[in-house]
């Protein structure tokens, strides 16, 4: 079953950015190298926002430029708007994502506008990518699919209706974001449900968090369903800056052994996918958490 599901790694950029300690530009680029010869490929480098709002990235370009010699790998990069797109382009990007969400309140405390107004300027943001990268690859990510932090549960309609106005826009993938974490496999399949009267399954990406511990089974969930494509942290790395509480990302150790044990060929080395993550860790002064990734150390020690 090797090259039907897809993992899209990214540790290097939402693992990272809202980190207290700013993790130098050599390792960064030195965990995307090691994520890449761990056999992920693709990666969510960086992004190109102002490092007022996160400076954990101010040094996007010069992550990227090392980086990106790596040919093999389909490397993306998130953008806030058109500026952001300007640097993405200079530094060689075929592949930007887009951020908004199904919550009203979400995306106001985010990015200080309404949904309405993200969806206007996304539209022109891929109009102008697809002027300068007529082949390039757009993801839109939708957070709080489920539920938001500030206004609670989320019609599964508004998501729907997200995700048509990003495809009409032009998106070429929405990726589904559990920003709190608090998803079931229920809620997963009544979702999937919603979505496939509109939204084509290979045009759905989903990104779990693991604050309670049901990532896994939500991926597995999705992957029983039909669905291909996850989006995953190396170590469990990251969140979200602007969602109080939530944890951790799925963990890429965590969702390669799930697969890898349901028949499905990741193509990914389990041993350097554990130990691609140690030395950001290191400097983050954190442990190790992800179940896997520690089996994995603790049968290599």
């Amino acid at each position: 079953m090797e090259g039907v599901v897809r993992i899209i790694e990214v540790g290097p950029r939402d693992g990272l950015q809202n980190e207290k300690t700013s993790v130098p530009t050599d390792v960064k680029s030195a965990f995307a190298l090691s994520l890449a010869d761990a056999g992920l490929r693709e990666i969510e480098l960086t992004s190109f926002v102002s490092p007022k709002w996160v400076p954990q990235l101010a040094d996007a370009a010069e992550t990227s430029a090392a980086a990106m010699l790596r040919q093999d790998v389909a490397w993306s990069a998130l953008v806030p708007n058109a500026k952001g797109l300007e640097r993405a382009v200079q530094c060689g990007y075929q592949r930007i994502a887009l951020f908004t969400a199904a919550s009203e309140a979400f995306v106001n405390k985010n990015i200080n506008m309404s949904v309405e107004e993200s969806l206007d300027l996304f539209a022109e943001i891929v109009l102008l990518f697809r002027h300068q990268v007529p082949n390039g690859f757009v993801r839109g990510y939708v957070s709080t699919a489920f539920e938001c932090p500030y206004a609670g549960r989320v019609d599964p309609t508004e998501v729907v209706r997200v995700c048509s106005r990003l495809l009409e826009a032009g998106v070429d993938e929405v990726s589904l974001g559990d920003t709190i974490g608090v998803a079931s496999p229920r809620e997963v399949r009544a979702l999937a449900q919603e979505l496939r009267e509109t939204v084509p399954d290979d045009k759905v990406a989903w990104h779990f968090h693991d604050t309670r511990g049901t990532a896994v089974a939500n991926a597995l969930c999705a992957l029983d369903l039909g669905y291909t494509s996850f989006d995953a942290s190396a170590a469990g790395l990251g969140g979200c800056p602007f969602a109080p509480g939530a944890g951790g990302n799925l963990a890429t150790d965590d969702l390669v052994y799930a697969l890898e044990r349901e028949g499905v060929a990741t193509g990914v080395d389990p041993v350097k996918l554990a130990q691609a993550s140690l030395p950001v860790l290191q400097i983050l002064g954190r442990a190790p958490t992800a179940k896997a990734q520690l089996a994995v150390l603790s049968a290599c020690s």
